[in-house]
């Protein structure tokens, strides 16, 4: 069954975490969004983690430089998982594995910005990260793009990945046959008027479809 990952993407913790709290019932993961860590700091994720202990917290720092340094910061700080950028240099994201095994925890490699998912998974799939991500930025999303597209050919490599990008319950049941192992979410749920029922629906679909 895919998990359900909630996008904290704000820049105030108060808000993250009234969101956090609505929604805890019904996600797997909360994520301590870039935006967030870089307006209040590493800080946050010590936070979710004393908050929400029964969940696992993901530090979406996106490490493009420091792969051990950055990753043992968000570890130290109680996170479960971290991401590092598939942009980065080979050298970045096989430290930020490594140090990952260190803590026997979880790391993301997140392909947000690459032209060539497919190609670039390939590129890094003996370094054995955890999750691939397959991520539509909120730039792209203006301009149309969403996450399942392309989804097809990067599902034949069978690597574990998640995806992310402006999903919405409508999107569920043409993502769900490609089996993701995360599901993430962000605007359906944050912007919502009532954030724990958009949670509620995201997780229901999910689990009508299964994987």
């Amino acid at each position: 069954m895919a998990l359900l990952q909630v996008a904290l993407d704000f820049l105030s913790l108060e808000k993250a975490l009234d969101v956090a709290a609505l929604t805890k019932t019904y996600v797997d993961i909360i994520e301590a969004g870039t935006p967030l860590i870089k307006s209040e700091g590493i800080k946050v994720v010590d936070t979710f983690r004393k908050k929400f202990h029964d969940k696992q917290i993901f530090a979406d720092l996106k490490i493009m430089d420091t792969g051990a340094l950055e990753a043992r910061m968000a570890f130290d700080s109680g996170a479960d998982m971290v991401s590092v950028c598939g942009q980065a240099s080979i050298e970045t994201i096989e430290e930020a594995i490594k140090e990952t095994r260190k803590w026997n925890k979880k790391v993301v490699v997140d392909l947000i910005g690459s032209k060539y998912c497919t190609l670039r998974s390939k590129e890094l799939r003996h370094l054995s990260p955890d999750y691939f991500c397959i991520h539509t930025s909120i730039d792209e999303q203006v301009k149309g793009k969403k996450s399942f597209k392309g989804l097809e050919e990067f599902s034949r490599e069978n690597l574990p990945f998640c995806i992310a990008g402006g999903i919405s319950p409508e999107d569920i049941p043409l993502i769900m046959p490609f089996k993701p192992s995360i599901v993430i979410v962000g605007g359906y749920i944050t912007k919502a008027e009532n954030p724990g029922e958009a949670g509620r629906i995201i997780k229901e679909a999910i689990d009508r479809r299964g994987t």
